[in-house]
This record gives structure tokens, C-alpha cells and sequence, in this order.
């Protein structure tokens, strides 16, 4: 068999997959022992033909495969993958670009240069800010706050570079206490640790308050960087980023914004007022596999200081000397050196989606959580604990039990499938709508889910 037999063959397992969303378990029954007995076991001696393992691993793999590209997955904030990004995917593995360098891809590095400049247009983010691509909104933070370290260190009269971090003037962090879990790892992988974050009051959606946070710029003397947030995880509520760069631009303080999937109200007319203030951070970080809809993984870090953003994450050696003019390796601005061509699908998506086409994803997304709100209070016992602003709905009925128990009863049914969460004390269930696919029928299905659950 050639290779393009081999291909062609799986692009038909593939593209069987794809066929099954609509009647598969959006969550796999198989245990992980009974997945370990069918893919385990000790390594082969021998070699075997490319095709039979492909069809023993399409096979024995399909039964643990979550169906996150269902239109009826609602856990995490998991986009699926549009059609054109997916087909780019497979091109990029194809391809096998080393993303790194410009001399050993060049039109990996050209259209990962094309996607940076289409989002900064789309988010409304300044031209000359810049960017990087890296493995997911948890890197881009480091990426991100690695340069917000950089400059409040500089400013400060601290070459970090020359210096390193031991004995440098503490920073202080001011963050809303609904943040998430990935600013506080992403410092503590800067060396910025628990002590040195001061968390600030939030409001009953998780939106930090301004008052609080003026209060807290107050007493904070020497390098500070402010975490805001766009899109709470669990209520999709947007930090007031206007009334927060107001209180943060007299400080000399860094602005960061965490927008994983919030950020993407900036692309939508009609939401692009939750997101004002946006452009004034110093930084910000985004996921495109949420609501992009782009296979996994991608992230991508925004930064307007690019002098300190380069600082924080160039290299050189001297075997890289000789290797060409190009105008923009990605290694000067991200973590990683040996990298994959991420910018091939992110750049299909958003050519096959267009400004308007962004628009329309984020606003279906955004019209099925509030169907899915609308429903879900009608059910007994069901109450509705956030304002549906984005595409995240939070929700728990009578007791903590009774929570819980109709939530497991859900995803053991296999129609659709959420996460739990907790919220002021309480148990709760979290619905994020974020993939393409959703569709009103989809979310009848997961209504009459729950009311056969609550029943």
C-alpha cells in the first residue's frame, strides 16, 4: 500500500467519525482498563503493516474517544473543529513544518505573520502590537507575563536578563478573585509565587471591582502587574477593562488580560462593548481552539510592549547565523523553537469564516446558551445563577445532591455532557456553548436530557 492509499483510507475513518456525532454517546462507556486491554500490552518485536495499525487504532481508540466535536458537548469550553481548519490540520502534519524559524518554513512563517495581523484587527488590539502562537491560553500567559515581568523589573532598574530573578524587587500581582487557575500556574512558572498575589474583591458574576482594585494599587509599592479577565469560566462575565486600565494607567503598573474565550465578544459587533478597554492592556492571551473552532492545540499571546516581549523570549545561537533575512522568526517571541505550523488552520478558519463569519459563530454560540438558559429555568427546581452575557450558563437545582445526581444522571445518558462546578459555596453545573456545530435542536435534546434527569 502506498502512502496515499494509507491516507485516502484514513481520511474515510476519519471522515466515518465525523458521521457519527449525531448518534454516538457525546461520552464514551469504555473503561480506561478496557481501553488499556485493547491498546496496551507489550511492545511489538516486530514491525507491522502502517495500514492494519491504523485500523486496529481507529478501531480500539473509537471507543474512548469523547465526542467533543458534537454539537452537544457543553463541558470545559471546547470548540470543535471547522471544516476548513480541519483539512488545514491535516496539511500542517503533512507539511511538517518546523514553525520556529523562517528557513525551514517559509510559508509557515508568512501566514503565521497574516494570522497575527487578522487578529489584532479583529480584537481592535493596536497594529504594532505583537504576538505569539504557542501551545494554548495557559503558554500564552506565560509568554505574556514573562514580558510584563521583563518590563515592571526594567522600570524598576532590574536587568532580569543580565540578573536573573534571585534577589530582583518583589513584584507584586493584583488579580479578581474568580480568576483562573492558569494565571496563577503561569506565575508560579515565572517564579512569582502565592505570597506575592493579591487577590481583589469580585462581584456576585465574577467581575473584579474597580473600587477594590484602586484600593489595593494603593498600597502596593515597587513593580506590579494586574490580571483582568474576560470570560468568568463559569459565568462568562467580563472584567470592567475600561474602569481597570483607568485605575492601572496612573500606576506604571503591566495590565494583562485573560480572555481564553471572553476575548472573542471584540469580534462580534454586537458584544464588542463587554470587551472596551480592551486595547489599552499591555497584554492579553487567547485561545483559538475555544472559539475559533481550530483543532487543538492552539493559544495566542498579544503584547504591546514588543521590545519587552522579545527581551523576555529571544534566542541565538551562532548555527542560526547565515539562515536568511526573514522578517519575523517565531522563536524571538515564544517559548518554543521546534514548534508546529499552528497558523496553517487558524489561517484556513479565518478565511473561511470572514470578519462576519466570526461574528455569526460567536453570536449563534451566544443565542443557543440563552436558549439553553431559558429552558433550563423552566425546568423544577432549576435556577439560573448567572446573566447570560456570553456563551457560558450556570445553573443548580434545590441541593447540593440533587445537583449533582441529575448532572450524573446526564452524562451517563450519553445525549450531551457538562461539568460540575462549584459557585458561592454550592454545587453547580456549567453549559458552555462554543463549537460550530451547536445547533437548537441540540440544545431541545439537551433540555429534554435534563428534564428526563430531574423526572
Amino acid at each position: 500500500m502506498t502512502e496515499r492509499e494509507l491516507l485516502l483510507r484514513t481520511a474515510e475513518l476519519a471522515g466515518e467519525f465525523l458521521n457519527t456525532l449525531d448518534t454516538r454517546p457525546v461520552f464514551p462507556p469504555d473503561s480506561m482498563e478496557d481501553l488499556g486491554a485493547s491498546l496496551g500490552g507489550p511492545l511489538p518485536d516486530r514491525p507491522a503493516d502502517p495500514l492494519e495499525v491504523i485500523e486496529q487504532l481507529a478501531s480500539a481508540a473509537d471507543r474512548g474517544v469523547v465526542a467533543t466535536a458534537s454539537g452537544r458537548y457543553f463541558g470545559y469550553v471546547i470548540g470543535g473543529a471547522l471544516p476548513a481548519a480541519l483539512a488545514a490540520d491535516w496539511l500542517t502534519s503533512a507539511w511538517d513544518q518546523c514553525a520556529g524559524f523562517g528557513v525551514l518554513g517559509p510559508s509557515a512563517s508568512v501566514v503565521e505573520q497574516v494570522v497575527g495581523d487578522w487578529l489584532k484587527e479583529l480584537f481592535g488590539l493596536p497594529a504594532q502590537a505583537s504576538f505569539a502562537l504557542t501551545t494554548g491560553c495557559q503558554m500564552a500567559h506565560v509568554t505574556a507575563l514573562a514580558a510584563a515581568r521583563h518590563a515592571v523589573l526594567d522600570r524598576a532598574g532590574w536587568n532580569l536578563a543580565e540578573q536573573g530573578l534571585a534577589g530582583s524587587p518583589p513584584i507584586t500581582v493584583i488579580v479578581g478573585s474568580a480568576r483562573h487557575t492558569t494565571v496563577d500556574r503561569a506565575l508560579r512558572l515565572l517564579g512569582i509565587g502565592a505570597a506575592q498575589i493579591q487577590p481583589v474583591a469580585a462581584d456576585d458574576q465574577g467581575r473584579m471591582r474597580p473600587v477594590d482594585l484602586r484600593e489595593a494599587l494603593g498600597l502596593v509599592d515597587g513593580p506590579t502587574i494586574v490580571c483582568a479577565q474576560a470570560g468568568e469560566v463559569n459565568t462568562g462575565a467580563v472584567d470592567p477593562l475600561g474602569e481597570i486600565a483607568d485605575a492601572v494607567a496612573p500606576t506604571g503598573a503591566w495590565l494583562h488580560v485573560d480572555g481564553a474565550f471572553g476575548l472573542w465578544a471584540a469580534a462580534s459587533p454586537e458584544r464588542r462593548h463587554l470587551v472596551d478597554g480592551l486595547a489599552r492592556a499591555d497584554s492579553c492571551a487567547t485561545d483559538c481552539h475555544k472559539w475559533l473552532n481550530v483543532p487543538y492545540d492552539c493559544g495566542i499571546a498579544f503584547c504591546s510592549a514588543p521590545g519587552a516581549h522579545r527581551a523576555a523570549m529571544t534566542a541565538g545561537a551562532a548555527y542560526f547565523a547565515g539562515a536568511g533575512d526573514w522578517q519575523r522568526d517565531a522563536f524571538d517571541w515564544t517559548p518554543e523553537s521546534s514548534r508546529r505550523a499552528r497558523g496553517f488552520p487558524v489561517y484556513a478558519a479565518l478565511r473561511s469564516l470572514g470578519r462576519e463569519g466570526v461574528a455569526g459563530l460567536v453570536d449563534r454560540c451566544c443565542a443557543r446558551a440563552r436558549q439553553a438558559a431559558e429552558g433550563l429555568a423552566e425546568l423544577p427546581g432549576c435556577s439560573v445563577l448567572n446573566d447570560v452575557v456570553l456563551n457560558q450558563v450556570l445553573f443548580r437545582f434545590e441541593d447540593d445532591a440533587t445537583t449533582d445526581a441529575v448532572l450524573h444522571r446526564v452524562q451517563a445518558g450519553g445525549e450531551a455532557w457538562l461539568g460540575g462546578t462549584t459557585w458561592e459555596g454550592g454545587r453547580a453545573i456549567r453549559l458552555s456553548v462554543s463549537n460550530w456545530r451547536t445547533s437548537e435542536r441540540d440544545i431541545d435534546r439537551t433540555l429534554a436530557a435534563f428534564e428526563s434527569a430531574v423526572g
